[in-house]
């Protein structure tokens, strides 16, 4: 009976069910955005940009960023068969999927996310997905900015009244008529790095950069 349903829930219309289930839930949110202007004047001026959010916060964000669907977005996820069930709601919202990890093919989807970033220019990344550990910023979005000369800009959420998981990343969900605050931080802009010591300090500043609002909800 269980793999029968685990069956079921990565079947397409399930998927569907689930990305308007989002869709309606999130409609019970009072959403206020925060420094959104400054990135999309970036954009405008034909820069690239590359938003970056923490694991534990995205799915406050899922029925706003059906507003960017027009930019081209794209977003890497794991091949993993959660990954398929996020990837398929991420697509009915508009963004494109680069399919790759740390653990499988995360070499292919990095590529695909440069390509694509370097064509439209915009994109997203969770920085410590999809298995953590939590708060730990994986190198990768470094190569990625680089490689695209995307300024990164820092994104998180926050909700006044929210439910957290007993998941590795305490992954948070808003509860119905919570007021949900989408911050959009200071774009980060890296020089080239000549040194593998150099690389590994910039990653270390993007996560003393976002880290403190990961364990706070203000």
């Amino acid at each position: 009976m269980l793999k029968k349903f685990k069956f079921i829930i990565y079947t397409k219309p399930f998927i569907a069910f689930i990305y308007f289930f989002i869709r309606l839930y999130a409609m019970t949110f009072r959403f206020k955005t925060v420094n959104e202007d400054k990135w999309q004047k970036h954009l405008k001026e034909g820069k690239t940009v590359l938003l970056c959010v923490w694991h534990q916060q995205f799915f406050s964000a899922i029925r706003h960023f059906k507003t960017y669907a027009h930019l081209n977005p794209a977003l890497m996820i794991s091949q993993s068969r959660d990954g398929e069930l996020i990837a398929g709601v991420a697509n009915r919202t508009g963004w494109y999927t680069a399919r790759g990890s740390s653990s499988k093919g995360g070499k292919e989807a990095m590529v695909e996310m440069i390509e694509h970033l370097n064509r439209y220019h915009f994109g997203a990344h969770i920085l410590d997905g999809p298995r953590g550990p939590i708060g730990k910023v994986k190198a990768g979005v470094i190569k990625m900015a680089k490689e695209s000369n995307a300024i990164i800009v820092p994104f998180y959420t926050f909700a006044d009244k929210a439910w957290f998981f007993n998941s590795w990343d305490r992954f948070m969900v808003p509860k119905p008529f919570a007021q949900v605050t989408l911050l959009f931080g200071d774009e980060i802009c890296f020089e080239p790095a000549n040194t593998p010591e150099e690389f590994e300090a910039q990653r270390q500043y993007l996560e003393q950069t976002m880290t403190p609002r990961l364990f706070t909800q203000h």
